[in-house]
């Protein structure tokens, strides 16, 4: 499997200019970093990457039988982590998880699996409004993981953590991809996660070749 976006220019409505135009690239089976400067569209990408954004010009396509864009791939193919988690504040860690496997269709029982490796197990009673930061973002990361997706988009996930957290996380998703059976995308500044990537994109450096 693999998401390619072809030809692909985006502009925010009401923008004189597209964040970038006419971009060629592709995410394969394997973890694929993002890099680059806060601003030069990284988060767009991963947007447009997802089917959240449409393209102003362009496509995006996943190879096989997914269909990016559609109710069924947002419940049950993907899972996107944004910055701002998106988690349910009152809600039990727990509850979080399991609402999210059920929509996608995937066993539950995997949620102890990610609460036990993130070191979440001990709080998975406690409502998410109660938690530190760094427990919000590994509840963020075990909810997307207990969908077992096919396409893993992480924009920031170890943004402003210690290197506790940002260990368990790193762990976490290397575990998750080892198979090599999911196409994970991850935005970051966080040179910590190099050594779980297999491709490593300079995402303004590719927009400057690209122009």
């Amino acid at each position: 499997m693999k998401i390619n976006c072809r030809s692909l220019s985006y502009r925010y409505p009401g923008a004189e200019h597209c964040v970038f135009k006419s971009l060629d690239i592709g995410f394969p089976n394997h973890v694929t970093l993002l890099r680059g400067y806060s601003g030069c569209g990284k988060s767009t990408l991963l947007r447009l990457a997802a089917g959240f954004l449409k393209p102003t010009e362009g496509v995006v396509e996943v190879e096989g039988l997914l269909k990016p864009g559609t109710r069924e791939f947002f419940r049950k193919h993907l899972s996107f982590v944004f910055q701002d988690l998106n988690l349910l504040p009152l809600a039990s860690v727990e509850r979080n998880l399991h609402l999210s496997s059920q929509i996608a269709g995937a066993p539950v029982e995997l949620a102890r699996k990610w609460l036990e490796i993130l070191g979440l197990w001990d709080l998975r009673k406690r409502p998410v409004e109660r938690l530190s930061g760094g427990q919000r973002q590994r509840v963020a990361i075990a909810r997307a993981l207990a969908k077992q997706p096919k396409v893993l988009i992480l924009d920031e996930p170890t943004s402003g953590l210690d290197v506790d957290n940002a260990n368990i996380i790193k762990t976490a998703v290397k575990e998750f991809t080892a198979s090599g059976a999911t196409v994970c995308v991850i935005a970051t500044h966080d040179q910590r996660l190099d050594e779980i990537a297999d491709d490593l994109v300079d995402f303004h450096s590719f927009l400057s070749l690209a122009e």
